[in-house]
């Protein structure tokens, strides 16, 4: 396919998608409570995406069959929403997407049901700001080694395994474009960073080991190890200077 540069234009249309992504999750966040099933929240999703304009992008991609990513505790990515009753100090990702004229916005965050443990609590903050380390180093004339080193640095620097086998992605009117995103990498390494680029940085961090395993459902991806993992995403375009943020909610 190729790295393909998006116009003003193009990005003006993402900032719209994205921002139906991070309003759909923020207010999925607040709405998350004990005793809730994974199903009623991917429901909510999709009435949020169409009432805000937008159209799920997972709903249907590659057969998937729901509106929401929803990996609970040791599930890392892809969880498929069913019947699952959620549980005080559950650790859950929520992986969103929206199309809206055709481009796409994909954006995650991982949040505690109720009262979480300390150490979870941990591994969300610490992801998170691993996603934004990522951000920082994402500018023009960087390179996307940079982009996964200063990922990586972070999360192992306190402890975390950082997933290798799943990755971010370039994204626009596709949902996964070149290049693939390591959340892991060397410094100075890898292509050239370019103003009008828009890629989707996605770090998941594990407790333990950082290699993955995929269940029954085909779908659903789990620590090797069973403990818990954290997952944050957001879609940026690249400028000259800080990277701009599409999937902000407001």
């Amino acid at each position: 396919m190729g790295i393909i540069i998006k116009s003003e234009r193009e990005i003006i249309i993402m900032r719209r998608a994205g921002r139906i992504v991070g309003n759909a999750l923020m207010e999925l966040k607040h709405q998350l409570k004990p005793g809730m099933k994974t199903i009623e929240l991917d429901k909510k999703a999709e009435e949020m995406i169409r009432a805000l304009g937008g159209v799920p992008s997972f709903k249907g991609y590659r057969g998937f069959p729901g509106s929401l990513c929803i990996s609970v505790n040791e599930q890392i990515v892809h969880g498929i929403p069913g019947e699952r009753v959620l549980l005080e100090g559950d650790v859950v990702s929520l992986d969103l997407g929206a199309v809206v004229d055709g481009f796409q916005g994909d954006a995650a965050i991982t949040v505690g049901v109720g009262a979480v443990s300390d150490e979870a609590a941990a591994l969300i903050t610490a992801t998170e700001a691993a996603l934004a380390a990522g951000i920082a180093a994402a500018k023009a004339g960087q390179r996307l080694g940079d982009v996964g080193a200063a990922i990586q640095q972070y999360a192992e620097s306190r402890g975390y395994g950082v997933v290798r086998e799943y990755t971010g992605h370039g994204i626009g009117r596709e949902m996964h474009e070149d290049p693939s995103v390591p959340n892991y990498g060397r410094s100075g390494s890898g292509m050239l960073l370019k103003k009008g680029m828009t890629l989707a940085l996605e770090p998941m961090l594990n407790q333990g080991t950082w290699r993955t395993k995929v269940g029954p459902d085909a779908w659903t991806v789990s620590t090797g190890d069973g403990l818990l993992s954290a997952h944050f995403e957001h879609t940026i375009a690249i400028n000259d200077g800080e990277a701009e943020v599409l999937t902000v909610a407001g």
